[in-house]
């Protein structure tokens, strides 16, 4: 499409740093809704039934945020990206490993990933203070509810 059907209230600088924002967040979130489901269809082991519904609760905030997002970069006329092969290119969510993953392996997996989407997420806060503070915004919501999960999960390897 030659010209945007969407215009955006910011500036040109600001429109593209937002939207990088925003773009970085997407692929990540969706990286980690797949890498939870991934777990939970192979988490094994004494503890499979809590891990199993707590990773359905993290994949249901990731897959909720990445609609938010996607819309917030629709409202400022970005048009988002959330292909596979674009998330794949781009996430910066680590790999989750092939095959059966042990209860205490998958939480120790899921721990790590949340600690990678967090602390870029983080620096994604920053980056938007004066680009854009409503998104800054939905960016600082995500990050409170990861930063709980990322508690909730962290919780279950206390007791090794």
């Amino acid at each position: 499409m030659a010209n945007a059907p969407i215009t955006s209230p910011l500036t040109e600088s600001d429109k593209e740093v937002t939207a990088n924002a925003l773009q970085s967040t997407l692929v990540d979130l969706i990286d980690l809704s797949l890498i939870g489901k991934q777990a939970h269809w192979n988490v094994v082991g004494r503890q499979f039934r809590s891990v199993h519904l707590q990773l359905d609760e993290l994949v249901s905030a990731a897959r909720g945020f990445t609609d938010d997002v996607a819309e917030r970069a629709n409202a400022i006329g970005v048009s988002p990206n959330g292909k596979a092969k674009t998330v794949a290119e781009s996430s910066g969510v680590s790999e989750y490993p092939d095959n059966w993953q042990s209860a205490e392996t998958t939480v120790d997996a899921i721990v790590e990933r949340l600690e990678q989407v967090i602390r870029r997420l983080r620096t994604r806060i920053d980056e938007t203070d004066k680009s854009d503070l409503v998104t800054q915004d939905l960016l600082i919501e995500i990050a409170q509810e990861l930063e709980k999960q990322h508690w909730m999960w962290q919780a279950q390897q206390a007791d090794r």
